[in-house]
């Protein structure tokens, strides 16, 4: 008996076929979607990472300027630089205590210390206890060998026996240097203006220079280095520690549950590497920047005085501005009553957010030595 075969018509057969790559294009096309759309986040991502390191940049860069303009008030005391002259210690103490109080009870800043070094570097009094005068610190301070060589104001984030901004200013009878008045700030303020921005700021220094930072080695450490913000969020320290390093320090970011995870490198007044700042901002967070105003930067804010003091700073035709326009622009904003301003304000912050770190030190260096005395001197 035979087996009777059913045969596949040519239209059954072409059928198949054109299914097969039907399948075929529409996995391709899922596919080819999938990555698109991964790829367009991962851009986004990068982009909005871009812009807030960015802005984060501008704002260190602004409360090291802002260090560095109040040291240079503070270093032409003259009840200081008597105190200073006459050795007296203990009248150092007192008027630099009672200026670190008025900055608590009337500022923002808590978290401000002064102190006064000799010529050779030994403390001569600080404002936040008595009893280390005659201290020599220049061991601990690699930083201050440059003001041994130039005498030229710094500022910058430097070690010691803890993390802080510093900015070191000469004080000086005619041309002689008298020592060195240095206002000092810890980064705990700064971590406070972000937070209030949605942002959580780890600033990590290198647990090498645990070995001079002799008050840091309690603070807790994390991948190789030390917690230098006493006030940072211990909510997000499980899930950094789960992240994928070596990842963060290759791309510069790192997005994980959520969170965005940037990296940027913590630099002294030098340019040498002694830490990392890693920057943690939530999705919430990353949608209001997203929708923010991309040409005024989230972390400085330029009042009408700042404006000002920056403006008058200048004596040449353009300055360091780009243009006459720049200049006019912000020279006018601070004469203008607040309902007038409001349409000039932006594009005025706007030039102002162009300006680095040294530009606006040399502003203000520029606009000390320029200032004119008046009065008779005793």
């Amino acid at each position: 008996m035979r087996v009777k075969m059913k045969s596949c018509t040519p239209s059954k057969y072409i059928s198949k076929i054109a299914a097969y790559i039907t399948f075929g294009v529409l996995m391709v096309l899922f596919i080819s979607v999938f990555f698109f759309v991964q790829q367009s986040k991962e851009d986004r991502l990068i982009s909005l990472g871009d812009q807030i390191v960015s802005d984060f940049r501008a704002g260190l860069d602004y409360e090291m300027a802002d260090l560095l303009s109040l040291s240079l008030a503070l270093s032409e005391d003259g009840e200081l630089k008597n105190a200073l002259t006459a050795d007296n210690e203990s009248q150092g103490y007192r008027i630099l205590s009672r200026i670190t109080e008025r900055f608590k009870k009337y500022t923002h800043v808590k978290t401000l210390r002064i102190q006064v070094l000799t010529p050779d570097f030994f403390i001569f009094a600080r404002s936040w206890d008595e009893g280390y005068e005659g201290m020599p610190i220049w061991w601990f301070r690699e930083d201050l060998a440059s003001l041994d060589k130039n005498s030229r104001p710094k500022v910058g984030m430097e070690t010691g026996r803890l993390l802080t901004l510093k900015a070191t200013i000469p004080m000086r009878s005619g041309d002689k240097v008298l020592g060195y008045l240095e206002v000092i700030k810890f980064i705990d303020d700064f971590t406070l203006k972000l937070r209030k921005k949605g942002i959580e700021l780890f600033a990590l220094m290198d647990e090498k220079y645990l070995e001079h930072a002799e008050l840091m080695r309690n603070f807790p450490l994390l991948n190789g280095y030390v917690i230098s913000n006493q006030n940072f969020n211990q909510q997000y320290m499980d899930k950094i520690e789960m992240i994928d390093w070596e990842a963060l320090l290759l791309n510069n970011y790192e997005y994980e549950d959520g969170i965005l995870y940037l990296y940027e490198p913590m630099v002294n007044g030098a340019g040498k590497q002694i830490g990392i700042y890693l920057l943690c901002i939530s999705k919430d967070t990353l949608e209001l920047h997203e929708k923010a105003d991309q040409s005024v930067s989230v972390f400085t804010q330029f009042s009408d005085e700042d404006i000002k003091n920056v403006v008058e700073a200048w004596q040449t035709p353009h300055d360091s501005f780009r243009n006459a326009y720049d200049k006019e622009l912000i020279g006018v904003l601070p004469k203008l009553n607040e309902e007038d301003k409001k349409e000039l304000e932006v594009e005025a912050k706007r030039i102002l957010y162009g300006y680095s770190k040294d530009e606006l030190i040399d502003i203000i260096v520029e606009n000390k030595h320029n200032e004119k005395k008046l009065g008779t001197i005793k």
